[in-house]
């Protein structure tokens, strides 16, 4: 059994980008376990765009002290244990952290079906943070339906192509805000998407007046900033906003730029709320339920875009701000 663990962790705060240099990549040796505790071979690690926010010093999320292991779930293999309820070879999930050992106290990780498919589905569709955020997100807070113009930003992202395939089920008609063509296409061709906007070549705003005449009912955002505004321009009566992350402003919380067309908000009579997963805690179980069924029937698509080696994660997280990943973002740690 190997004695090393590989890890990424932080030696400078990043102010902007987090860039491959405010990481480093370390051999340590392995503790001896001790009582209640397992020791995981982490196989899938997730890139989340909430991690650069952890990377602050303060904030919303918990944050990664210098010199500490980058916070990220995962999944793995036990490999060891000392915790009830846990054998070598069960599949598990938890804060496994940006490392290829992970060793935690047993009542920090939870047991996976991993006759369900690949284990990174259990951090992409299955995941909390993605395909949970996406469920809840539609069904208890925007609750789209028949009649209803739907849009989400950063829609061939990990949550946004999820919550607009779920509110196509639905009923609703869904668009999908994304960069690039090859990206758009990807949502109308593979996702089964209604239409497309492109917010790297086309003005959003203008297309958003052509393709929702009536004003959008619901918006799905993971991203503030200008694409904000722009639906916010847009939003029909009794319309409903709902904010589930701001990718656009992480690399700067000091200076996050708020919606300058919040007053949108009064002249239609609509409303905007944030949300996170967990302050739904009675609907994980129904969510991961109906999840699994549907990527088993194949009634959802969950592409994933995978970096191998844990050497890669500090590479993954530029990857995933520039804007190149399509789908759940992972990086393969062993």
């Amino acid at each position: 059994m190997t004695t090393i663990n590989r890890r990424v962790v932080l030696v400078e705060r990043p102010v902007g980008q987090a860039l491959p240099h405010h990481f480093r990549v370390e051999d340590v040796e392995l503790e001896p376990l001790g009582d209640g505790d397992v020791r995981v071979a982490v196989e899938f690690i997730s890139v989340d765009a909430g991690t650069r926010t952890m990377l602050r010093g303060e904030g919303f999320h918990m944050q990664v002290g210098l010199g500490e292991t980058i916070l990220a779930s995962g999944v793995g293999r036990v490999i060891e244990s000392k915790a009830d309820g846990f054998s070598v070879g069960d599949a598990v999930r938890g804060g496994l952290c940006a490392q290829t050992i992970a060793t935690m106290p047993g009542n920090m990780l939870e047991r996976v079906d991993d006759s369900l498919g690949p284990l990174s589905l259990h951090l992409g569709a299955l995941g909390g943070s993605t395909g949970v955020t996406a469920w809840i997100g539609i069904r208890d807070v925007a609750k789209p339906g028949p009649g209803d113009d739907f849009v989400v930003s950063a829609a061939a992202g990990a949550v946004g192509s999820i919550a607009g395939q779920i509110a196509k089920l639905d009923g609703a008609r869904v668009i999908g805000i994304a960069g690039g063509p090859d990206k758009c296409a990807h949502l109308v061709d593979t996702l089964g998407f209604d239409e497309a906007i492109d917010y790297k070549n086309d003005d959003v705003n203008a297309r958003l007046r052509e393709l929702c005449p009536d004003g959008v009912n619901v918006f799905y955002d993971n991203v503030g900033g200008p694409i904000l505004d722009a639906v916010l321009d847009n939003i029909a009566m009794r319309s409903r906003v709902v904010i589930c992350g701001a990718v656009s402003q992480y690399d700067d919380m000091d200076n996050v730029t708020g919606p300058s067309m919040y007053l949108r908000l009064a002249e239609r009579q609509s409303t905007m709320e944030g949300f996170a997963y967990f302050h739904f805690p009675e609907s994980i179980e129904p969510a991961k339920a109906e999840l699994a069924r549907w990527i088993s029937d194949g009634t959802i698509v969950m592409p994933e875009d995978i970096l191998d080696g844990i050497d890669r994660y500090p590479e993954a997280l530029q990857f995933m701000f520039d804007g190149r990943n399509v789908g759940k973002l992972l990086v393969k740690a062993s």
